[in-house]
């Protein structure tokens, strides 16, 4: 089923919010004003508003009397109404920071025309429109600027909110909950036995946040329980532009794609599924160094399930319209996530757990998906040192966290930056682990014979110049020195 708003839904919506005894701070009655200036004024004080009042959705409504709330009928017409040539939802959007989720839902009452807007409350910042904050004081629409304690305030809700507290969809009735939820992967991947009622699924997915009480009798699903369990993400709105999208390219661009899939259920429950498939898209080499000389995967399955689980859990879910990535390469692999880290990406190995997300990692971690102290990256920088793979590459764009996993080079085809990249990642390695980095053991990583130790030499010496690592005692001989990263 589809959570998408139905005609009944949305009536018996319309008749709930016709009989609050006047406009309040979430809800605001119009007849025909559709200056699309003071609409997108609106968004932003109704959806700071419905923050500030702990209410997952605010309203706009136009077509109903405003002291009366009877109604009258409007001729606002969303789908046809254009600024200067552009369709007004678009231009709303665009002109609104942060992208909030919003949708005009136009009904036909006692043969008259009502428009309905339902407003996603704002998270992380206040919304602006053209630059602008506004919030509703009662019923009147303000600067939030003029109104200090309104603003502290509602900072004040955005620390204490996270993510994943946040309702998917409200009101649900038990059924439906079971229907939209795949309450039996959730007993499996935790090991418990399914209960023979139902009261007992819904107070173990109650006792995990995955739903909460709605009212009269029905149930609310959480982000957490709908992103890690949906049946189809598609059945929630909000979430369905955070499907885990896998691409497979032919050759080493993004000229041409021989195939693209995007997942359909929620995390946890798809979590093998997709690793599945992503490990199925690769190509395998024969040989790999000399570590290992058997058909293998190009990428090892431990880095793939680590870097796919931290994209999934460190993304940030507030930005709009993007979604973990998996992109395959003829020579690598690039798994991207939205959201910048919150640690330096130099300090991966060695930082202590951080998320924006912390019941969703928390969930992972308890049914195995993920590293359990850390975010797994010295798992991953392990396993491309044990394959004699190039260093994984980590980077951010402006909005988004990637890192790249490289097929196999021989240490002749490596240049220079994957060279200094690998030292370094080995130095930061064997410092999590409580020991050194010595000639020896760079030389074992990238499979150097002993008799031309001086190739690691030149490596070590070039990784110092780049500020990258340092020597822990000059006073000894060259073989017998220990570095450490840079930071340490």
């Amino acid at each position: 089923m589809t959570i998408d708003r139905s005609a009944e839904y949305l009536l018996g919506l319309l008749h709930e919010l016709r009989k609050l005894p006047r406009e309040t701070e979430w809800v605001e009655f119009k007849h025909n004003n559709k200056k699309p200036d003071e609409i997108g004024e609106y968004l932003s004080a109704l959806a700071n508003a419905a923050a500030l009042m702990g209410k997952v959705h605010a309203y706009l409504v136009w077509g109903v009397d405003n002291d009366t709330h009877e109604i009258i009928g409007t001729t606002f017409n969303p789908d046809t109404t254009k600024v200067g040539g552009e369709e007004l939802e678009n231009w709303l959007l665009r002109l609104l920071s942060p992208k909030i989720n919003f949708r005009f839902y136009p009904l036909q009452v006692d043969s008259v025309s009502v428009v309905l807007l339902e407003i996603g409350a704002a998270f992380r910042h206040p919304v602006q429109f053209k630059n602008t904050e506004f919030i509703r004081v009662g019923s009147y629409k303000k600067r939030l600027k003029d109104f200090p304690e309104k603003e502290r305030d509602l900072w004040r809700v955005f620390d204490r909110i996270p993510f994943e507290r946040e309702i998917a969809v409200e009101n649900v009735a038990v059924d439906n909950v079971l229907k939209l939820l795949d309450y039996p992967s959730y007993f499996d991947l935790l090991s418990l036995p399914l209960p023979d009622a139902r009261e007992g699924i819904l107070a173990a997915l109650v006792a995990d946040e995955m739903i909460t009480p709605g009212r009269g009798g029905k149930w609310d699903i959480t982000n957490l329980g709908a992103v890690l369990f949906a049946r189809r993400l598609d059945d929630f709105r909000f979430l369905r532009r955070k499907a885990v999208r896998v691409v497979l390219y032919k050759g080493e661009g993004r000229v041409e794609s021989t195939r693209e899939q995007e997942g359909s259920r929620g995390y946890a429950a798809g979590f093998e599924g997709l690793i599945g498939y992503i490990t199925n898209l690769l190509p395998t080499n024969e040989v790999i160094g000399q570590a290992l000389r058997k058909e293998v995967p190009m990428f090892p399955e431990l880095a793939i399930r680590e870097l796919v689980a931290n994209a999934i859990i460190h993304q940030d879910f507030h930005l709009a319209g993007t979604a973990p990535m998996v992109e395959i390469f003829s020579n690598r692999m690039e798994i991207t996530n939205p959201g910048l880290p919150l640690v330096s990406i130099d300090r991966f190995l060695d930082s202590p757990p951080k998320s924006r997300n912390e019941s969703l990692a928390s969930f992972m971690r308890r049914i195995g998906v993920c590293e359990e102290r850390g975010s797994g990256i010295d798992k991953v920088v392990f396993q491309t040192e044990l394959y004699q793979l190039p260093a994984p590459l980590f980077e951010t764009t402006d909005e988004h966290t990637r890192t790249v996993l490289f097929a196999h080079r021989s240490f002749r085809e490596m240049d220079k930056e994957d060279r200094l990249r690998a030292c370094y990642l080995h130095a930061c390695l064997r410092y999590v682990q409580r020991d050194f980095m010595t000639n020896t053991t760079l030389r074992k990583r990238f499979g150097i014979e002993e008799k031309n130790s001086s190739m690691a030499s030149r490596i070590i010496r070039d990784t110092i110049d780049a500020g990258l690592i340092h020597c822990h005692d000059e006073t000894v001989g060259n073989k017998a020195r220990k570095y450490l990263p840079k930071w340490a």
